[in-house]
């Protein structure tokens, strides 16, 4: 039976206290032993109380589809976390604070099954459904598409399943589509659009005019309405925007579109394979070499990568400007710990989804280790409002309010053959943009967590 040695009795709801009173004044040699194991019976969650000498997370990401490719880092990462929170290693060296010992969690060790989203909301929770219904997992964890991530935060709400979002960047799942059991450690479009803007305004200027390529699903959504919001308040004019098919392959009706416009920015609000190809293309249309209004054609990819730009290549994205939460190149402590044991077991750095997913397995464990508990309303109200360093440059928070991250951030501009001191520098740092300086009201994108205790 799982220990909830930080049990009191006021846990017990007073119809439980009435019910079980009695029993444990007949047995008077141990009434606390059997009031916690009572508690447990009482509130079992979702697949707690765990049993057993081991503990199942489940890791549902893309390994098909355009995501794939940050699927495949995400996938790396979490098997590593595995091994570190079992064995030691990477940031239980650094995190702070941290509870767990490097030997599993709450005396269990961790076991794990995969899953693959296609980056498909319907095949994400269908998978997720059999890890937990089949498999018993007491956490899932997975992404690299917002609608994926928002549809098993519902899952997790209905199932009592806790959600550590991986790579997810709409607005919408900590906005409206915010759950009680789901936490995002990615950072979102607002929050891009809020480090990006400024940054354009300063290099571009503040007469230009934008043309918007958006992929037609939440995150795109709010990406463009994000970066609309923000280069407006720059001055810059919205000429329009198009929304283009997740997985596209041929984006020539919407690039001669554009060309035919007198838009001298282009904003592809696209990511992974989608961006790879829609950036490629473009180039190859020329449209690079190409002047409006006087002013070179200029390329923004608000969301940028590591692996993106590596696909795309150093010559398509040189000088080209985008957000990331993370880069290996980063000099703390915890960066360089988990850079180290990644590029030992593989050969080479991890990208910035590696690092959100990583991470996210860490604090979930780490969490449940400082709770006493894998019960899940206490694992939850263990991360709310938790504050953490050791796991990237300063400190990071989970707001409580909406269980969005709030940590520093980067502004990124593509490093072009010539620019490249190895193959793995594609992205240069432009700016670190302080946790503060992204912060926003939880109101300015309404919606409800929802229970501790699923209905």
């Amino acid at each position: 039976m799982t220990d909830h040695s930080s049990d009191k009795f006021s846990t017990l709801s007073r119809r439980g206290f009435m019910k079980f009173g009695a029993a444990s004044v007949a047995a008077a040699s141990s009434p606390l032993f059997f009031i916690k194991d009572a508690w447990a019976e009482e509130k079992a969650i979702g697949n707690f109380p765990v049993k057993g000498s081991s503990v199942k997370f489940g890791f549902n990401y893309p390994q098909s589809g355009a995501y794939k490719d940050e699927g495949a880092d995400e996938g790396r990462a979490y098997k590593l976390a595995v091994e570190h929170i079992n064995s030691g290693g990477g940031m239980l060296s650094t995190l702070q604070p941290l509870a767990l010992k490097g030997n599993g969690v709450l005396g269990k060790k961790v076991e794990f099954v995969i899953g693959d989203t296609s980056s498909n909301p319907a095949r994400a929770v269908t998978s997720a459904r059999r890890m937990i219904e089949q498999d018993g997992i007491i956490m899932f964890s997975g992404g690299s598409s917002s609608s994926v991530a928002i549809a098993q935060q519902y899952l997790a709400q209905k199932t009592g399943v806790i959600f550590m979002c991986g790579l997810t960047h709409s607005n919408d799942t900590t906005g409206k589509d915010r759950r009680r059991y789901g936490f995002r450690h990615f950072f979102n479009a607002y929050m891009s659009g809020k480090a990006l803007a400024p940054v354009l305004a300063k290099t571009y200027g503040k007469d230009r005019r934008a043309f918007h390529l958006t992929a037609d699903y939440s995150w795109g959504h709010t990406q463009y309405a994000s970066m609309k919001e923000f280069t407006e308040k720059q001055g810059w004019t919205t000429v329009n925007n198009i929304m283009t098919p997740l997985g596209s392959n041929d984006y020539s009706m919407f690039l001669t579109a554009i060309m035919n416009s007198d838009a001298d920015v282009i904003i592809l609000n696209h990511y992974g394979k989608d961006m790879v190809n829609s950036l490629t293309q473009a180039v190859e249309f020329g449209m690079r070499d190409l002047q409006k209004n006087g002013k070179n054609i200029e390329f923004v990819v608000p969301l940028f990568s590591r692996v993106m730009a590596k696909g795309a290549g150093a010559s398509n994205i040189d000088g080209v400007f985008g957000t990331t939460g993370w880069n290996w190149t980063l000099q703390d402590a915890g960066s360089q710990a988990f850079v180290k044991t990644f590029t030992e077991k593989y050969g080479f750095p991890p990208s910035q989804a590696a690092h959100t997913c990583y991470v996210q397995t860490i604090l979930y464990a780490n969490a449940c280790e400082k709770a006493g508990t894998f019960y899940p309303p206490e694992v939850i109200k263990t991360l709310e409002n938790s504050r953490y360093t050791g796991i990237g440059p300063g400190e990071t928070f989970y707001r409580g309010e909406d269980h969005q991250c709030f940590k520093d951030m980067l502004v990124m501009k593509g490093n072009g053959p010539d620019s490249r001191t190895g193959q793995y520098d594609l992205l240069k740092i432009v700016e670190q943009v302080k946790r503060e300086d992204t912060l926003y009201d939880h109101k300015t994108f309404p919606g409800e967590l929802g229970p501790y205790i699923p209905a």
